[in-house]
């Protein structure tokens, strides 16, 4: 099981991974130690980059010599000497830069690929990410998903992108959070407490959650569970900056995946509003969506459409008209006590529903194909 990333702080892949160790001996590949549920790890060396950039490797993929450029990343090229002469059943792909790899390690044996989200758009809205690496990515995905065994992602409508653009049929397991038994919690009558929780990646645009609360009335406070980016922390300085000198909005350190729920539980409203950038942000449905609803909140976000059928359908919250910071206000700004209490009810009379115990049935089905082999 692959994934180039920290797996033991990386909540879907390890919930990806409770269901892959019911069916024999784990071996995970990722950066960062051997993460709960792993028979062995293979721990890829920190600093060793996922994408080709050598000066090979950036040549190789300007001149669009994209077959060369595969396995050309240094994390890629560790993995492969780590894994030499290693036979698999399975082999489980996390995400698209590392199809190439996947597929030479399995040697014949089949590949599930998770690929997480739309990967030929993953960072679009960086210039160089654009021209250098996305071909790569489209090629990658061109290449080696019609060979893999089993592709999932994490919304339907992403699902359909994979199939019209190269002919696979990829199956939905939502970014869900494990079934809580938690209460629903009380609602004051005079504080709105609202919570976000994630990473603090630019990109986000945290900044509009930030400035938003700000606009809203005194009544409205925001706590933020902010995991830093791999920019020395950079861009969660500048938000800290950038909050009311009022002290409405707070940053406090980050929580574990599984303890987030019991967390969030405190607080009235989960919010998120990432507006349409690039694909992955129109289509998102994250994990901390699934936490909010596992939370027992109400859940206020922006129309974004998955997240916005959902809550429409549970009734679960606010959706607002468009992502202007005046808009999602107008659609905050008169909620009452009752109405929260009504959400948090809602959420969970939903939260089975929407736990990781119907999106586990998925990987299992998988899995259970795949070693019947």
């Amino acid at each position: 099981m692959i994934s180039l990333s920290p797996i033991h702080r990386d909540a879907r892949v390890l919930r990806q991974l409770s269901v892959v160790a019911e069916f024999g001996h784990v071996t995970t590949v990722g950066y960062g130690p051997a993460p709960e549920g792993a028979d062995e790890h293979l721990q890829v060396p920190d600093g060793l980059s996922t994408l080709p950039q050598s000066p090979l490797g950036i040549a190789k993929l300007g001149l669009r010599r994209l077959r060369a450029a595969e396995l050309e990343a240094p994390a890629i090229r560790w993995v492969l000497t780590a894994l030499a002469g290693r036979r698999f059943d399975v082999v489980v792909a996390n995400e698209a830069r590392i199809l190439a790899l996947a597929d030479r390690i399995a040697d014949g044996a089949p590949v599930w690929a998770d690929m997480h989200e739309w990967a030929p758009e993953e960072r679009t809205h960086v210039l160089s990410w654009r021209l250098l690496v996305a071909p790569l990515m489209d090629h990658l995905c061109r290449t080696y998903l019609p060979r893999a065994a089993a592709v999932t992602t994490v919304g339907d409508r992403i699902g359909e992108l994979y199939r019209s653009r190269y002919g696979v049929t990829a199956r939905t397991m939502r970014n869900s959070s494990p079934f809580r038994d938690l209460p629903v919690g009380e609602v004051g009558d005079e504080a709105v407490r609202l919570v976000h929780s994630g990473a603090a990646v630019p990109g986000r645009n945290l900044e509009l959650t930030i400035d938003v609360v700000g606009a809203l009335p005194e009544r409205f406070t925001l706590d933020l569970y902010l995991v830093p980016a791999g920019d020395g922390g950079r861009y969660l300085r500048s938000l800290t900056e950038r909050a009311p000198a009022d002290g409405r909005v707070r940053f406090l350190d980050p929580v574990p995946p599984m303890a987030l729920p019991d967390t969030l539980n405190a607080y009235d409203l989960g919010v998120f509003w990432l507006p349409p950038v690039h694909t992955n942000g129109r289509l998102t449905l994250p994990n901390k969506y699934f936490d909010y609803v596992q939370a027992r909140l109400g859940i206020a976000v922006g129309p974004s459409p998955e997240m916005a059928d959902l809550t429409a359908r549970h009734g679960l919250g606010v959706v607002a008209e468009d992502f202007r910071p005046e808009t999602i206000v107008s659609s905050l700004r008169d909620v009452t006590a009752e109405d929260i209490r009504g959400w948090k009810q809602h959420a969970d009379e939903a939260a089975h529903a929407l736990s990781f115990e119907s999106d586990a049935q998925v990987a299992r089905d998988i899995l259970g194909a795949l070693t019947a082999r």
